[in-house]
């Protein structure tokens, strides 16, 4: 395998959660991981216009590439198949976060796997190539602030930092060389995202075994869902039998050419 080194600041995702809890009104929200599933029409993408691919980058005298890649997730790989259902990006809180007397907790979280895909093969003057992004090595550390706002949750804000490495694989050829981009990625803080309380027991219990570097093997265990459900709305009502579910699309933009975009409903979960 061949690999080019390019610094490139900005691109995919992003991403984030889901959890769980047995009473509504917690004092501390346990440490654990946030799962998400990327959006797959196309609103999740890494834009090279504004830090173009260099000239001879895919093959011998390749002019610089400056097209978009849209993304899609591919659900993480798991010890037991399906454990986490459709979820392509993991972030796990890795402290146990206790409010103050103004409903206030802080937490730190990190990146810890990454399963993206193009949505179709790219064209470039060396033919075409499938793109993939995974996390590229040990990922930064960011903080969190979750806010209470009723017993059953608040809003939560946290910037998004994590080192992707973008991989291009080309198509139809015997070749099985791969050429690779490490790209990193820093998203401000969404002051608004929603979080709620579980009532039921966390899924999965326990630890989980993950893919964490993107060669779809599972190599670690992590912390399951715990009680805090990321991008979900505390003042939900409810809802009368067939009604139809009201989608949120969440969308992380670095403001340099890269968007991650999830979409949530009020009461869907992953797993």
């Amino acid at each position: 395998m061949r690999v080019r080194a390019l610094g490139i600041v900005g691109t995919v995702l992003l991403v984030s959660g889901i959890a769980t809890s047995a009473f509504a009104a917690d004092r501390v929200i346990q440490n654990g991981i946030d799962v998400w599933a990327t959006t797959d029409d196309g609103s999740t993408y890494i834009d090279f216009a504004k830090r173009p691919i260099p000239a001879g980058f895919f093959c011998t005298g390749s002019a610089p590439f400056t097209g978009r890649v849209e993304l899609r997730g591919e659900p993480i790989v798991t010890g037991t198949p399906g454990a986490l259902g459709a979820t392509d990006t993991i972030v796990q809180r890795l402290d146990d976060a206790a409010f103050n007397k103004r409903g206030v907790a802080v937490t730190r979280i990190q990146f810890r796997a990454l399963s993206l895909k193009s949505i179709a093969p790219i064209e470039t003057g060396c033919g075409q190539f499938t793109a993939t992004a995974r996390l590229d090595g040990v990922q930064p550390i960011t903080r969190m602030v979750i806010t209470r706002e009723n017993e059953k949750g608040g809003r939560l804000s946290a910037p998004l930092s994590l080192n992707v490495k973008v991989a291009f694989q080309p198509v139809g050829r015997a070749s099985a060389e791969t050429l690779e981009i490490p790209v990193e990625v820093r998203f401000p803080a969404m002051p608004n995202l929603p979080w709620r309380s579980k009532t039921v027991a966390p899924i999965p219990a326990g630890f989980v075994l993950v893919d964490t570097d993107g060669d779809r093997v599972a190599d670690t265990y992590l912390p399951g869902t715990s009680n805090l459900i990321a991008g979900q709305s505390s003042r939900l009502t409810s809802a009368g039998a067939g009604a139809v579910e009201k989608l949120r699309r969440y969308c992380h933009d670095d403001g340099a050419g890269g968007l991650h975009c999830v979409t949530l409903c009020d009461t869907c979960q992953i797993p």
